[in-house]
């Protein structure tokens, strides 16, 4: 069964490759979906996959790159729409 996020990261998640680090942990998951960064400073994204590799992601998400500082992780259940691949988004 196919499982879609929708998140949103706050903290200090501009200007540390969190995007870069977002679309290869998800490639690397096998999900698909795509991350941006917001004017507001945060980063969204969307992720669809298996229950456990969303799990992951979510995850790694909470860490980040080394140099991001995630002080919150939003996230909320969607209806999957069939993404593929893992794409930046501007």
């Amino acid at each position: 069964m196919v499982r879609c996020v929708h998140f949103i990261t706050h903290g200090r998640v501009q200007g540390v490759n969190f995007r870069s680090f977002t679309r290869a942990t998800g490639r690397s998951l096998g999900l698909a979906g795509w991350v941006r960064n917001l004017p507001d400073k945060t980063v969204e994204g969307v992720a669809e996959g298996s229950s456990e590799e969303i799990d992951a992601l979510l995850s790694a998400l909470k860490q980040g790159p080394r140099f991001a500082k995630v002080t919150e992780l939003e996230h909320e259940e969607r209806e999957p729409s069939g993404l593929s691949g893992f794409e930046i988004r501007h």
